[in-house]
């Protein structure tokens, strides 16, 4: 079979979610690297964590944020999130910090949509397939561009929108919702209060993801939605397993590859 060609290495054209998204994808790549295959990042020159590597090819565009700007953003946003108040100030809090943050991803993914050069490149280099943190779509607007197949590596996206786009059942009778501190075994209230948290979650994610609808439909030229987007995706690499997570329902093309989000270092005394 590696005579005919059928066990030759690819070339992989990776889209990564900044942040600790970047951290678990980038042991992947090294490994791929390793195995001969050739790997392109394509990142923003502003980012947190993602810095080039001997490992892969990395392709930087600009973007119209400074890193100041970008650290200070982050920190305020882990401030929100983990800071305690009622229902409603966390929800006017976090409201106003994702307005503020998704614009700053949204502003990322359209100077890259939109840089002419970068993207006639990556048209003539012909990759096999793109990897992608679908966290946020750009990496699936780019590869339904470029008409290469697609593999997500993600452990979850927000608001169930993986449930929404694989067709998977997410009842709240039994599945608890994130940030609710409920179990697997509720009581009535308890699925009650399940039930009405989806809502304000809703009103949350179109804030995030209804302004990458119109930039895919503009730059795909034609009418798609974010779980249009998602569907397509050939791969599903989830960073789960059922010790640490609630059971779920899998399709057939989702992997379960938990542990590699662990860091490989010994503990001391």
């Amino acid at each position: 079979l590696s005579l005919l060609g059928l066990a030759a290495a690819g070339k992989l054209l990776v889209v990564p979610v900044d942040g600790s998204h970047w951290l678990s994808m980038r042991e992947v790549l090294d490994s791929l690297r390793h195995k001969g295959h050739k790997v392109v990042v394509v990142a923003p020159e502003v980012s947190l964590h993602i810095k080039p590597s001997k490992n892969f090819v990395m392709k930087m565009y600009p973007v119209p944020f400074t890193q100041q700007e970008m650290d200070e953003d982050f920190q305020g946003f882990t401030k929100d999130v983990f800071e305690e108040g009622s229902f409603l100030a966390r929800f006017i809090r976090l409201h106003q910090r994702y307005k503020k943050t998704s614009a700053l991803f949204l502003a990322t993914c359209t100077h890259l949509l939109h840089n002419q050069q970068l993207i006639r490149d990556l048209e003539e280099s012909k990759f096999d397939a793109l990897l992608t943190d679908p966290f946020l779509p750009c990496g699936q607007i780019l590869a339904e561009h470029l008409a290469v197949p697609s593999v997500y590596f993600l452990q979850q996206i927000p608001c169930g929108l993986d449930y929404q786009a694989t067709q998977c059942p997410r009842p709240p009778s039994y599945v608890p919702r994130i940030f609710t501190g409920h179990t697997d075994h509720m009581t009535f209230l308890q699925r009650v209060r399940n039930l009405l948290y989806d809502i304000p979650s809703l009103f949350l994610c179109d804030i995030v993801f209804q302004p990458y609808a119109k930039l895919a439909s503009e730059f795909l030229q034609r009418d798609v939605t974010v779980p249009d987007l998602l569907r397509q995706g050939s791969i599903w690499l989830m960073k789960l397993d059922f010790i640490l997570h609630y059971p779920r329902p899998l399709m057939p093309n989702m992997i379960l590859i938990s542990g590699v989000n662990c860091a490989y270092k010994k503990l001391n005394q």
